[in-house]
């Protein structure tokens, strides 16, 4: 998993990349999270576009993420999101719990 991350504006994009399966991904998501807040930034847009796979742990880490963001007053919205990732959100009912979008344009003009 590698993270990259810019600011549109008052939002964060972070971009997702490789396969979101647990151990030291999860922990890079949770850090970069809790330090995003840290710096007073509360609206993040996850670019799903090039996660290869996720499992559970990884859908954990997302709404781990969106709950520590919420508690902060803010967000987390999903975009990109490849058809084999979405069909695990689907079967897991997640989908109907996070806001997804087809770009990161359209995740971040969300926020206004």
């Amino acid at each position: 998993m590698a993270l990259k991350e810019n600011m549109t504006g008052d939002v964060a994009v972070i971009e997702l990349k490789g396969k979101l399966m647990g151990g030291a991904e999860t922990l890079e998501i949770h850090d970069k999270i809790k330090d995003l807040i840290a710096r007073g930034n509360n609206k993040v847009v996850a670019d799903m576009e090039k996660v290869s796979w996720m499992n559970s742990t990884g859908l954990g880490a997302l709404m781990g993420a969106m709950t520590s963001l919420r508690n902060a007053k803010g967000d987390l919205k999903l975009s990109k999101i490849p058809d084999n990732v979405e069909n695990l959100f689907a079967i897991t009912k997640l989908i109907t719990i996070f806001d997804t979008f087809e770009t990161v344009e359209e995740a971040v003009a969300a926020f206004k």
